[in-house]
């Protein structure tokens, strides 16, 4: 995956984030949509996310990794 740097993540517009409101989940390019879903699904066996949060956030990645 390629190396996100805080000024390039900073720059980075609003809908290139799974979770917006928050700044959340980056999912710019495949690498970065398919690390979102891994780390939701990871925060939903931890108990630290919901399933329709997790939903939310794999149909952003999903429309990412369908892009090509």
């Amino acid at each position: 995956m390629a190396k996100l740097s805080t000024d390039k993540r900073n720059a980075l517009p609003a809908e290139d984030f799974a979770e917006p409101a928050q700044r959340a989940y980056p999912v710019e390019d495949k690498p970065h949509a398919r690390n979102a879903k891994a780390r939701a699904s990871q925060a939903v066996k931890a108990g630290r996310m919901s399933k329709a949060e997790e939903a939310k956030i794999d149909k952003k990645a999903d429309a990412v990794l369908k892009k090509g």
